[in-house]
This record gives C-alpha cells, sequence and structure tokens, in this order.
C-alpha cells in the first residue's frame, strides 16, 4: 500500500500551460503519474504532453469525472481561488505547489477544505511521490527515490532529495514521501502523515525531516508520547547552526520565546523515544541500526 496516492490516482494540473506547469507536468508523465487534464483560464482547447487543457476545473472535471486528484500550479495571486475552484469541484486531493500565498489566505483555504473533508498536501510543498507504485504529484527528483519501505515526510524540499538519496544509495528505499510544506500553515502536518504511515502495513519505519521554527515536531514527540512508536522513527532537524533570533529560509521557521529552536526540538523528539540524525548523512546509518 501507499498514502495519499494510489494506482488509480487521477490527476488534474491547474497552472498547466505555464513554464513550471508545463515542465513538472511532463516528468510527473514520464514517471507514470495518469494525468487527463490541465487548466488554464484562457487557454482551453489546447494540449500539454498530450493532456488536453480546459478553461475551468468545472470544464475538466464534468470530462473527466475520474479525476480525484489536483496539483496548483497557479501563481501566488491566483491560486487561491484556483484553490477554492478545485475543492467545490469535489476533488478529494490538492498538492499546492505555490509558494508566496499569505497567511490569512492560507488558514481559510485549509479550514475550506477540511470542512468539506478534502486532502489538503502544501501549500509551499514539493508533492507526493509514491515509487512502489510509479506515481508522482510534485516536483520532486526521480533519480533521488527508490522502491521500498521507508515512509517520509518533511517540511524541506532539498532535504527530502538529498535524504531520499543518501536512503536509497544505502539500500533503503521508500514506501511513500510526502512534502507537507514550509509555511506556517499546511493542509497534513507531521501527525496526520505519521498517522497513516502508522496504518500503511507496506511502511516499515519511518523518517521525519524537520527544520526550526513553529511547533510541528514538538506536537508530534507529544502525540507520540501519547500513543507510543507503534513504528520505528528517525528525525533530522535543519537548521542547528542558525544565528539566535535570525530568520532563516521558510517561512514557517520563526522562533519566539525560546520556542522552534534545533535543541528544543531535538529533546522533545528524543524524550519520546525518536532517534535523532546530527547531519542529513547520519539518518542513512541510524537507518540500519534502527530499522535493521
Amino acid at each position: 500500500m501507499t498514502i495519499i496516492v494510489n494506482k488509480e490516482t487521477t490527476v488534474m494540473v491547474q497552472g498547466i500551460t505555464g513554464r513550471e506547469g508545463r515542465f513538472h507536468t511532463e516528468r510527473m508523465i514520464e514517471y507514470g503519474t495518469r494525468i487527463v487534464a490541465g487548466v488554464t483560464p484562457g487557454k482551453g482547447g489546447q494540449s500539454v504532453a498530450g493532456v488536453p487543457v480546459y478553461n475551468t476545473v468545472d470544464q475538466a472535471v464534468r470530462r473527466h469525472p475520474d479525476i480525484d486528484t489536483s496539483i496548483i500550479f497557479v501563481p501566488a495571486r491566483f491560486a487561491v481561488d484556483a484553490f477554492y475552484e478545485a475543492v467545490d469541484a469535489g476533488v478529494r486531493n490538492i498538492v499546492v505547489i505555490t509558494e508566496g500565498i499569505p497567511l490569512h489566505d492560507e488558514i481559510k483555504m485549509i479550514n475550506y477544505a477540511r470542512g468539506k473533508g478534502v486532502v489538503v498536501v502544501g501549500p509551499n510543498c514539493p508533492g507526493v511521490i509514491a515509487p512502489p507504485i510509479r506515481v508522482k504529484v510534485g516536483i520532486q527528483p526521480a533519480r533521488s527515490f527508490r522502491p521500498g519501505h521507508i515512509g517520509i515526510v518533511s517540511r524541506s524540499g532539498t532535504l527530502t532529495y538529498e535524504i531520499s538519496d543518501y536512503l536509497s544509495r544505502s539500500g533503503y528505499g521508500q514506501s511513500t514521501v510526502v512534502g507537507i510544506g514550509g509555511d506556517p500553515i499546511t493542509g497534513l502536518d507531521f501527525i496526520d502523515v505519521v498517522k497513516m504511515f502508522f496504518d500503511d502495513p507496506d511502511t516499515k519505519g519511518i523518517v521525519v525531516i524537520g527544520e526550526i521554527g513553529g511547533d510541528a515536531e514538538e506536537r508530534l514527540a507529544r502525540y507520540i508520547r501519547d500513543v507510543g512508536l507503534k513504528k520505528p522513527i528517525i528525525a533530522y532537524i535543519a537548521g542547528k547552526t542558525a544565528p539566535p533570533g535570525k530568520r532563516m529560509g521558510h517561512a514557517g521557521a520563526i522562533i519566539t520565546m525560546g520556542m522552534g529552536t534545533a535543541e528544543s526540538k531535538i529533546s522533545a523528539l528524543r524524550s519520546s523515544g525518536i532517534e535523532v540524525a546530527l547531519t542529513p548523512m547520519e539518518v542513512a546509518s541510524l537507518t540500519k541500526k534502527v530499522f535493521g
């Protein structure tokens, strides 16, 4: 099994005629993803990599009623409307690649989607990839991933690719890899994805890639203390060398009142029985120790 995506996942690309949308549509199709429609207002009737383009999501869904997943490459100033259009059309899974969406809009978007039972990955994320079934709804470089039994959930796109590559070279492939995004507000969080991995029989161990700022990792640690380690987990926290008080990288990497530091996150995770690597490369060596 995999999580979020499966062999029947049928994808629509919003913003398909833009540079990023076009490029990654071609890469997703090459990987094996089933993409049946694209949407760009005013570009209906065109095609990208053999995928028909429609003016609206409603037109695309009416023509392809099996669409269950959308990936959004729409620029930030239009992405909110594109998101609501997908939710209202009944799409069940939405991956939002777009970065720079205002925080107040993200809050409204995520709350609206939750009320409709829609699974949201992102915003500002690399998406989801499931190597065993060759389904990719995202922007990940396929060369970094191999089929296997390690589930990965991450706030950082680049570190996801790097650590997955180390694991793959060490003989540890991945079941599903989920980039939840680096913004303060995201659809799925660490706890949501870890729960999915706990329930997935093909995921034997879990790697959590966090970073400074926010309290997502601390909340995960509290959850694990409450329910126990149902499967072994290894974590890595980026930003240990960040100067105190300095905002680094992602919008979510904000430290306040002594909270959100690498030290506080590492301490919380270790207190819950989670092994924490000190470098990205060490994740692979810890995997051999923890997962066998």
